[in-house]
């Protein structure tokens, strides 16, 4: 859907992306264990790979940053994912898509989910 948004051949981004190095890192955190207020989990950063893409989770505590710099939490509804460009997306885009930065941090929203 990129490619043809930027009106080129739909297999364009599929066809970079052969061969290459693609990873499913499901996270996790033990809330029992890591339960202080501005303990990170995954601090400030942008991912090397393609895409990004959260699911929903049980506990609040992803932000992510605009282009003016403004951190913003994200809330991803029942059934829908979350996609961010990473730095491979925007290599191969020469920039014209922007690696999007994040954090996992435990703050007052993930506390009050977990109790």
């Amino acid at each position: 859907m990129a490619a043809l948004g930027m009106g080129i051949d739909k297999d364009t981004f599929k066809n970079k992306m052969r061969g290459g190095a693609h990873l499913l890192a499901p996270t996790g955190s033990d809330l029992e264990k890591f339960n202080q207020e501005g303990t990170v989990f995954a601090g400030f950063h942008y991912d090397i790979a393609f895409l990004t893409i959260h699911g929903k989770s049980r506990y609040p505590g992803l932000s992510v940053w605009t282009r003016e710099w403004k951190k913003k939490a994200v809330r991803i509804p029942e059934g829908c994912l979350f996609v961010q460009a990473g730095l491979s997306f925007e290599h191969i885009t020469g920039g014209y898509v922007l690696a999007g930065f994040h954090e996992v941090v435990y703050n007052e929203a993930t506390r009050n989910a977990y109790e």
